[in-house]
């Protein structure tokens, strides 16, 4: 038997073999757009059979939510101190800003492909919108918290968030991310300056 063969044959736990199916489809999405991924052509990326496929995902929109859940983990969990803090929010602010960026860094031509697929298909759209929503919900929350305990003054918290939110995503988005730390920085500033006087007045 082949190396190749063995490899193919080899047992996974199912996290393992859910996450093989799931970096498969971020290599591919790094060169092509979501509309070209085939569930065939991407199960032949890794050393699973194409039934395993629906082991784990129901369909192609299903693999979209989940790259993005993780995404989104990924940046919640930098995010955090900020979203569910209630303390002096500058430096958390900073690092909410620098962990988008960061994200962004790894894995920004997988979400513009699934930016992108969401433009032609209702599924991937509700997929992507819901987690950019539910991440809007969670800044609002971390604003009324600042409001009713005197940090910021602003008017419509959720309108703020989600103008706050959609922008960095377009932003970070349509602009790749600087590959120098110098560069970076200053994206960093950029963004953290426009919410610091946005939410704080400052």
């Amino acid at each position: 038997m082949s190396a190749a063969t063995g490899e193919r044959r080899r047992r996974r736990t199912s996290q393992e073999a859910e996450r093989e199916i799931l970096e498969a489809a971020e290599d591919f999405l790094r060169d092509r757009p979501f509309r070209d991924l085939t569930i065939e052509e991407l199960m032949d990326r890794t050393g699973l059979s194409r039934p395993s496929f629906y082991v784990y995902f129901r369909d192609r929109h299903h693999l979209a939510l989940r790259l993005l859940e993780q995404l989104a983990s990924q940046i919640y969990e930098d995010s955090n101190p900020w979203l569910q803090g209630s303390g002096e929010p500058r430096g958390d602010l900073r690092a909410l800003i620098e962990g988008s960026i960061g994200a962004l860094a790894e894995h920004g031509a997988m979400l513009r492909a699934i930016a992108d697929a969401a433009t032609e298909d209702g599924e991937v759209e509700r997929a992507y919108r819901s987690v950019v929503e539910e991440f809007i919900a969670t800044a609002t929350a971390r604003i009324e918290r600042d409001v009713a305990e005197g940090r910021a003054v602003v008017a419509a918290p959720a309108v703020l968030a989600a103008a706050l939110v959609w922008m960095n995503e377009r932003y970070l988005l349509q602009h790749p991310v600087p590959d120098t730390p110098e560069d970076r920085r200053r994206v960093a500033d950029a963004l953290t300056e426009i919410w610091t006087r946005a939410i704080y007045g400052e």
